[in-house]
């Protein structure tokens, strides 16, 4: 077998960036052209603001109701990624109704990819949906901009939900500027550490997780956190084993 031949083979199990040619003591103009297009895509992603407008009516068309607003402390995108602490706390949560009764509430958060929820969030929420009713009741969705994930434990308090669920742009990278991340959080409220959540990540079809299979293992994890109490480093996923056949 040739060196392109089992390298292109290589290729397809993967979307990193393998067995690059040389021209010269250099990368081939093609690969250093393409290395720099994925670059610009990353820097896209992390600055250009997500179109909260488009994503509302995308939600809308789907069914999915019109959701309440909220945004950090946060004034632009450069100060997001200076002040992750801003990005964690709400600026006010006027908009987002009070102990609505529901099971298990969604935020969407931009994150570092406000990409990834104008690509992903609407079929991920449709897929949510889909493996979470009728077993428990939904809140109202809230959308929140320039947000990290604590900024959820403010509205999942407000809302008065057992287990909230934030769906969130996760870092790009050089081959992935658009992918997704969901942190469950059982009984959220401010202060909250990391190792009491639990996350699912690397939500973008058709090369990441798939939403449908996305959804199955948070509902998975949902049933885990209610019998358990708690969420985090205890909670593991059994989605598989729910799945084998008997």
């Amino acid at each position: 077998m040739s060196d392109a031949d089992f390298w292109a083979a290589m290729r397809r199990t993967t979307q990193s960036r393998i067995g690059l040619g040389r021209t010269g003591d250099t990368l081939a103009l093609g690969d250093v052209l393409a290395f720099r297009a994925a670059h610009a895509q990353a820097r896209d992603a992390v600055h250009v603001p997500v179109d909260v407008d488009a994503l509302v009516a995308d939600l809308e068309g789907r069914g999915l109701g019109t959701p309440h607003r909220v945004t950090s402390r946060v004034h632009d995108r450069g100060e997001y990624l200076r002040r992750p602490d801003l990005g964690r706390l709400p600026l006010d949560l006027d908009d987002v109704p009070v102990d609505v009764g529901a099971d298990v509430g969604i935020v969407l958060a931009d994150g570092l990819s406000g990409q990834a929820l104008t690509d992903h969030a609407p079929a991920l929420v449709e897929a949510l949906r889909d493996a979470l009713v009728p077993a428990y009741s939904l809140a109202p969705l809230v959308v929140a901009t320039n947000a990290r994930v604590a900024l959820g434990d403010h509205v999942g308090e407000r809302l008065g939900v057992e287990t909230l669920l934030v769906v969130v742009g996760e870092r790009p990278g050089l081959s992935v500027p658009s992918s997704l991340g969901i942190y469950l959080t059982h009984r959220p409220r401010p202060g909250r550490r990391d190792a009491e959540r639990n996350c699912v990540s690397n939500v973008h079809p058709p090369d990441g997780l798939d939403h449908a299979g996305a959804a199955r293992i948070v509902a998975a994890l949902v049933r885990g956190s209610r019998e358990l109490g708690e969420s985090g480093v205890r909670l593991k996923d059994t989605s598989r084993a729910l799945a084998a056949p008997e």
